[in-house]
């Protein structure tokens, strides 16, 4: 995407020590100060995803602080020179070229938060104030006859009969006919699947609409970085509520659209600037400190998550369980886990190399026992949502009405897995005491 440069030292000072890397012209401070300098640009990096979590984001850093500050301001002074004053031009699609006016625009913190995730997410990044306000921003970018969907998250759903109220959207099934779709349609598929934790071939929904001319966007919010890469498998649009893994600590709303057209990346936020649904400020700098440790979160709580549901899956499966055994009073309330770890497709894997989610499913022998089960957890809370280093569990028919009342969502944490193995025993036995 951007071109080998020889070595350039700018005239400020900064120098860089690499002799072949890729550099972008950012802009790394407002008008006050009037400097454009060419910097190296991290988005394509060969580095880890790791190390581009806590230094991609190096090139826009104008302040000795190691730890980004916080910018609340939400306008900018304009330089005392009227020889430096430039009229407002037009976005011509990098995010560096903005100075910082007004947060609509760019924001110190946003900018920040928005290049790590370039890097991360291998596509062009902007980041909105939830994940619907980012489904509803995708939608009207292009501005479908026709939507394929599947079971979805049921905000995401609500966002689609909005949208189709207002321009006469038609709705489709996920698994419509190919010939449903014409050009310019869309697929929308939600992979690792809300609320269950299961997957689907994001390769095979690619193709699908790829085949018809239609588009295929990508819900990756239950697969985050270092769990997959949609864009590997022919997504043209990922999308990603922030607020879950982004985010990372249960303390902050965002949304998340990444892209490898630049002309749609152009677009997105020059009609971001006009819908007024930008990420604020200090939810920006909440994001930039959660993205540092991204990876150890996400890695650990996956592990975590496959551990307890291969637990609870051969207490299920075990042939004759003693009496007053886990595995007899986990068989006595228990009757359903999903997670991907328990699928057999062979896309599975290669989809997900690196886990497969910290999310998972359970349903119970009747909606009584699943209504008074989180009740009987230590280290789960009782609450909606997912992806904080805690762990969560839901019945969910507390915020979806579409659920089947035995279901209970189970969002797992980056704490100590036997412990949280051994919580979800003793809550199977106080159900059946």
């Amino acid at each position: 995407m951007f071109p080998t440069l020889p070595l350039i030292t700018p005239s400020s000072g900064y120098k860089v020590n690499s002799a072949s890397v890729a550099y972008t012209v950012i802009v790394i401070s407002n008008r006050t100060a009037g400097l454009n300098l060419f910097l190296p640009n991290m988005s394509h990096s060969s580095a880890k995803p790791a190390t581009l979590a806590i230094h991609a984001d190096n090139t826009v850093n104008k302040v000795a602080d190691v730890a980004p500050p916080i910018h609340l301001s939400t306008t900018y002074r304009y330089p005392d020179d009227p020889n430096l004053l430039t009229p407002a031009a037009k976005f011509k699609g990098d995010i560096h070229d903005v100075d910082f006016v007004y947060p609509r625009l760019a924001s110190p913190n946003s900018t920040r938060f928005e290049t790590i995730l370039t890097s991360l997410l291998k596509g062009n990044a902007l980041a909105y104030g939830s994940g619907l306000a980012a489904l509803n921003a995708a939608l009207v970018l292009l501005n479908p006859q026709r939507i394929s969907v599947g079971e979805n998250y049921h905000g995401c759903h609500g966002v689609i009969d909005i949208f189709k109220k207002i321009s006469g959207l038609q709705k489709l099934g996920l698994d419509c006919a190919p010939e449903d779709l014409q050009a310019g349609d869309v697929i929308f598929l939600e992979t690792p699947l809300n609320p269950h934790g299961t997957a689907f071939d994001i390769d095979h929904y690619a193709k699908k609409a790829h085949s018809r001319g239609a588009f295929l966007i990508v819900d990756s919010t239950f697969g985050p970085p270092g769990i997959q890469n949609p864009f590997e498998w022919g997504a043209d649009i990922v999308m990603h509520s922030g607020s879950k893994y982004f985010g990372g600590h249960s303390d902050l709303l965002c949304g998340v659209l990444a892209t490898n057209r630049k002309d749609w990346f152009t677009q997105l936020y020059s009609e971001r600037v006009y819908l007024g649904n930008n990420m604020g400020n200090l939810e920006s700098w909440l994001g930039v400190r959660s993205l540092r440790t991204l990876e150890l979160r996400v890695q650990r709580a996956s592990q975590n998550a496959t551990n307890i549901v291969s637990f609870l899956n051969s207490a299920l499966t075990e042939s004759n369980p003693a009496p007053g055994s886990d595995a007899a009073a986990i068989q006595t309330v228990l009757s359903e886990i999903n997670h991907a770890s328990l699928q057999t497709e062979a896309f599975v894997k290669k989809q997900m190399p690196n886990g497969y989610g910290p999310v998972f499913s359970i349903s119970l022998k009747n909606a009584e026992y699943a209504k008074r089960f989180p009740s009987k957890l230590q280290f789960f809370h009782h609450a909606t949502s997912l992806g904080g280093v805690e762990s969560l569990i839901e019945w969910r028919s507390m915020s979806d009405e579409r659920v089947d009342a035995r279901l209970l969502r189970v969002s797992v944490g980056v704490e100590n897995w036997e412990d949280l193995r051994d919580d979800f025993v003793g809550a199977f036995r106080a159900l059946i005491a």
